[in-house]
């Protein structure tokens, strides 16, 4: 069955921080929830399968059981609708709980990048994405201005605080902290290597014996 404008709003439905849509259409309707994930999913699943470079809106439509109008009313083009979809599958994958323990939180931070990738729909999207990210400025910019900057400012914060605990060396940066801990992460997804939880311990390991203060 078609999926049409009028479908009512789902419990739990994703608000992405990339939405290029207002709340409203044009016409002060409200706009379906339920619409937007179908074709967030629809995208998802193209993007798994074919790549980025034979993505086409109008397969996306197709796949949503939607009109091409409805797509361009959110989207100018296929780099704001991948863009969308990837900040909203990373963004929960960056929090860390203050825990009171340094090496804790360091390994949250790994973990949570490890999972993302392993765990969820960010693996296989990012790894369709990646080359984009790298070279497309309109989606790798705001990728860089949101999903990594916040992850370095949370690598931050925990470095912060491990400082302050006495941790960590007063001289550790945060934006190497991010690079040491994060960046082994995405290098084995790049070039294979296990992905477990025991490697985000051992990279944990190797920050504390190069930046631990004791």
């Amino acid at each position: 069955m078609t999926t049409t404008e009028q479908d009512p709003l789902p419990p739990g439905s994703l608000t992405s921080t990339a939405s290029t849509a207002s709340p409203r259409s044009k016409g002060g309707r409200p706009r379906s929830e339920r619409v937007h994930r179908a074709i967030l999913d629809a995208a998802r699943e193209l993007l798994i399968e074919e790549g980025f470079t034979r993505l086409r809106l109008e397969h996306v439509a197709t796949r949503a059981g939607v009109g091409k109008a409805t797509i361009y009313r959110r989207w100018k083009s296929k780099e704001d609708l991948a863009l969308e979809l990837l900040l909203g599958l990373a963004s929960p994958h960056i929090h860390v709980f203050d825990v009171g323990d340094t090496r804790a939180e360091l390994l949250q931070a790994v973990e949570n990048a490890r999972r993302a990738l392993t765990e969820t729909s960010f693996g296989p999207v990012i790894r369709t994405l990646l080359s984009q990210v790298a070279v497309n400025p309109s989606i790798g910019d705001p990728f860089r201005a949101s999903i990594v900057a916040a992850r370095r400012a949370e690598v931050g914060r925990i470095v912060g605080r491990g400082i302050d605990r006495g941790d960590l060396r007063v001289d550790a940066d945060p934006d190497i902290a991010t690079e040491l801990l994060v960046g082994p992460v995405y290098f084995r997804l790049i070039f294979g290597g296990m992905l477990d939880a025991a490697f985000a311990a051992d990279i944990v390991d190797a920050y504390l014996r190069g930046f631990g203060a004791g």
